[in-house]
């Protein structure tokens, strides 16, 4: 988990890790949106492609799919990492998930970054922290080491 800030511009400077992830990946088109309308995610344009491929051929439930595909290109925008490590987050994603002047916390899931301001930081941290250890054993119970 690393803590981050938007500056004034709307851009957010990712730490060193991440930089070096994106840089690694060959490809500097990244896309920046929210599924939930609540946490942002910072994807690489191609598993972003892969997402776009996904809601296209998810059959189960397609409303769904449609539904988190409007989601995402409603709030989300491509961007690229600047020379400094900083992301352009657009107007709308900031505003609708109340990152503008707040610390965010930052942090690598399935291939992309997620961005959570306080509020959802500390509700998710709540709920770890209420199931932990039944978490632990159940998933040492599976195989986690």
């Amino acid at each position: 988990m690393y803590p981050a800030r938007l500056d004034d511009k709307g851009r957010l400077k990712v730490p060193a890790t991440f930089q070096q992830y994106f840089g690694n990946l060959g490809e500097k088109r990244l896309f920046v949106t929210s599924v939930d309308r609540r946490i942002a995610q910072i994807y690489p344009m191609s598993v972003w492609k892969e997402n776009e491929k996904f809601f296209e051929n998810y059959k189960a439930n397609p409303g769904a799919a449609r539904r988190l595909a409007f989601t995402a290109s409603d709030l989300g925008a491509e961007a690229e990492m600047d020379s400094q490590g900083r992301i352009l987050f657009n107007p709308e994603l900031r505003r609708e998930l109340n990152l503008e002047n707040q610390e965010l916390h930052l942090y690598a899931y399935r291939g992309h970054v997620e961005v959570l301001n306080e509020a959802i930081y500390k509700e998710r941290k709540a709920a770890s922290l209420a199931t932990a250890v039944e978490d632990q054993e159940l998933l040492e119970q599976a195989g986690l080491l």
